[in-house]
């Protein structure tokens, strides 16, 4: 038994290791298709999107079914752009914040807060700063 696995060990792992690249690889291909899929039913004008570039913008015109025709994108009030199909990254869905449990900052317009803050101080002499070299 040892001289099998001594003689034929190593090409075992080596077919183990094919069998898991393949599964690995199949896995991933479904699930970036699954996401594709995906982000084209929320491709629709309307929609907010993230661009390859890091602009950020809303659909005005995008061909599904041709994805080599160039999608509009406004950009700004008035400014639209037409970018190749593929260069929308994703879909930006709008996050509410959510409240956190961050204590509350005082505002510096508060009168005790700006006496404290500048009686605390120190007061500088300007004879005390260093002085320049003029070499």
């Amino acid at each position: 038994m040892a001289d099998f696995f001594g003689n034929y060990g190593l090409l075992i792992l080596l077919g183990l290791l094919l069998v898991f690249m393949f599964w690995s690889q199949r896995r991933r291909g479904q699930r970036m298709k699954a996401e594709q899929e995906a982000k084209a039913r929320q491709t629709v004008p309307g929609a907010e999107v993230l661009l390859q570039g890091g602009v950020y913008g809303t659909i005005v015109a995008y061909d599904a079914e041709n994805l080599d025709a160039p999608a509009e994108v406004e950009i700004a009030p008035g400014t639209v752009i037409k970018v190749h199909s593929q260069a929308i990254l994703r879909i930006v869905s709008p996050i509410e914040a959510e409240p956190t449990d961050a204590p509350e900052i005082e505002s510096i317009d508060d009168p005790e807060i700006a006496e404290t803050s500048s009686s605390d101080a120190p007061e500088v002499d300007p004879s005390d700063a260093p002085k320049k070299n003029e070499d």
